[in-house]
């Protein structure tokens, strides 16, 4: 049977309809909108519906209102079934903007009340056979909870009242969305609330994309979202990859997309696919991820091959995903070592190095001797491009080198490969960490500092704070006739030192404008130091110094940098 596409623009009356009775499918994402979403489309429904209101003029007469459209699959014009691929958001909302409108007109009314619920629920009839279903049926996992707290009439003012504790995102949602419209409709007086809601039903409409094949209602679904939230690219790969398969297998599919999801939070599943993407095309991002994504993975659009991702590809690397993002390797032995440095390199301001290391850890689970030497190595490598400043399209030209060395087998360790440093590079490393380290951009200093903590501390040790500052030992600029000027005469001198290395520490607090001019002994004790202890062995080496002079930074600079350089062996 050919695919047939028909639009057409009908007042929302008509979409809550016998025309129509909605179902969201599985596979789609969980209910979505915020108050912001919903606060803009009442805002807008009270704009539009003004000139009406404050005249009390006649409904029918105003200027009609256009709030979007929607993509559904529907088999034929007597059927009311209908998938909705692209619109679920919208429509869900509007449906508890009816139900509020609803609970809240039925204190005053209960004749508006019933006439309000059959844009929710359809009337029962037991001759024509109709059993008063709900016009919109949401994904299988809050269905229940939608109709008992939302969609069942004189539930909503109870619902409200409710906590969010334990709810799922998707409730939360839900839960937040209609408590602001029952605040905001309950505050209008039942005239104006009246004339509102027969604009709603009347001059409002949606235009009603329907096709009766999957395919053709996915490409619709991917160029269609004018006026919804933002859809993440993994939701359009969604419908994609899931809405295109099998029914006997889709359930299964979304079951295990939505646990991975749900897992990582919807931002860190978009990062997951962005990082696979790297790992097959070694390249950097030129178009959007969901179309490079179908021309180099999904290449092969048979429901086969899409579930052969899911089970060949997906699974695995979001394993490897978690254990590399969450530093979580397991094993007999060794495997502290191995997170250590996985930790470490979660504190770079750059995520680039997780593609090679996904690929890395999918081809060698067990072999935990190889991970260890290539996250010790690979630590050096990111940290180095770190220091060194290298911009993104650097990065990603030595990581896709270093992609292609793993994909081929070849062993990253060798002496002259993508993951390890040339002496140049070496060099390069060393004048910057002799250099005013402090100067290189507001992340360097803390995120070096932190990782030569780590090279100072006892192995393993690690600190978890909610604030963690850089402070300057020597103040940036000391008071005149301060300890610091006479310690520091020569300007030059004092400038050359202030922003190295070794006059930065960690401090486990905000900055105090105030203290950072202190004379060195007060500044140890009353702001280096709290109850007289000090997370961090930087810190604890400054405070165990009776005195702050050239001489002290010269000899702790040499120290600190000999530390360096053998963690990250640039001899």
């Amino acid at each position: 049977m050919p695919e047939t596409i028909k639009a057409i623009q009908l007042p929302i009356g008509n979409i809550f309809s016998d025309q129509y009775r909605f179902q969201i499918p599985d596979y789609q994402r969980p209910y979505a909108w915020t108050t912001e979403e919903t606060t803009e489309l009442l805002d807008d429904l009270k704009h539009a519906a003004s000139a009406v209101i404050s005249e009390n003029g006649d409904v029918d007469e105003a200027s009609p209102y256009f709030l979007g459209s929607i993509v559904i699959i529907k088999k034929g014009d007597h059927e009311p079934e209908a998938d909705v691929v692209d619109g679920q958001q919208r429509v869900t909302t509007l449906t508890i903007l009816f139900c509020v409108l609803r609970d809240v007109a039925s204190q005053t009314s209960q004749k508006h009340g019933e006439m309000i619920h059959k844009f929710i629920c359809e009337d029962s009839n037991e001759f024509n056979g109709t059993i008063g279903e709900f016009r919109l049926s949401i994904r299988e996992r809050d269905k229940e909870f939608f109709q008992s707290h939302v969609q069942k009439m004189g539930e909503v003012q109870n619902f409200v009242e409710r906590s969010p504790e334990n709810l799922s995102d998707s409730q939360q949602r839900m839960l937040e969305n209609t408590k602001y419209l029952w605040k905001q409709v309950s505050c209008i007086d039942e005239n104006q609330r009246n004339t509102l809601t027969r604009f709603l039903v009347r001059r409002c409409y949606i235009v009603v994309v329907s096709t009766s094949d999957h395919g053709s209602a996915y490409r619709i679904f991917s160029v269609l979202n004018d006026r919804g939230l933002d859809l993440s690219p993994t939701d359009i790969l969604k419908a994609r990859i899931i809405g295109g398969m099998d029914e006997d297998v889709r359930d299964r599919y979304t079951e295990m997309w939505e646990n991975y999801e749900d897992d990582l939070s919807r931002e860190r599943y978009r990062d997951l696919f962005a990082h696979i993407r790297m790992i097959y095309v070694k390249n950097k991002l030129y178009r959007n991820l969901q179309d490079e994504f179908q021309e180099h993975i999904l290449t092969d659009t048979t429901h086969k091959a899409h579930k052969g991702f899911m089970d060949s590809v997906l699974e695995p690397y979001f394993e490897v995903y978690k254990t590399i993002t969450d530093a979580s390797y397991e094993s007999a032995s060794g495997a502290e070592r191995v997170n250590m440095f996985l930790r470490h390199l979660k504190r770079l301001d750059n995520f680039d190095w997780i593609p090679p290391a996904m690929a890395f850890f999918k081809r060698n689970p067990h072999d935990t001797a190889s991970l260890l030497q290539f996250t010790r190595d690979l630590d050096r490598l990111a940290y180095g491009l770190f220091i060194m400043r290298a911009n993104i399209n650097e990065r990603i030209r030595r990581y896709a080198d270093l992609l292609h060395a793993i994909e081929s087998s070849a062993t990253p360790s060798d002496s002259t490969g993508p993951l390890q440093l040339t002496d140049s590079e070496k060099e390069q490393i060393l004048q910057a960490l002799d250099g005013p380290i402090y100067r290189k951009g507001s992340r360097v200093p803390l995120i070096l500092l932190r990782r030569l903590d780590s090279a100072l501390a006892d192995e393993g040790a690690s600190y978890d704070h909610s604030v963690i500052s850089v402070e300057h030992v020597l103040p940036q600029s000391p008071d005149a006739g301060s300890e610091w000027i006479r310690n520091f005469p020569d300007q030059e001198e004092r400038e050359r030192w202030t922003h190295k290395l070794a006059n930065l520490v960690l401090l486990s607090r905000r900055k105090n404008a105030r203290a950072a001019n202190y004379d060195f002994g007060r500044k140890k004790d009353e702001y280096f130091q709290q109850n007289n202890v000090t997370p961090f062995v930087l810190t604890t080496q400054v405070v165990n110094e009776s005195e702050w002079t050239p001489e002290v930074l010269r000899r702790r600079q040499r120290d600190l940098i000999e530390v360096l350089k053998k963690e990250w062996r640039l001899g």
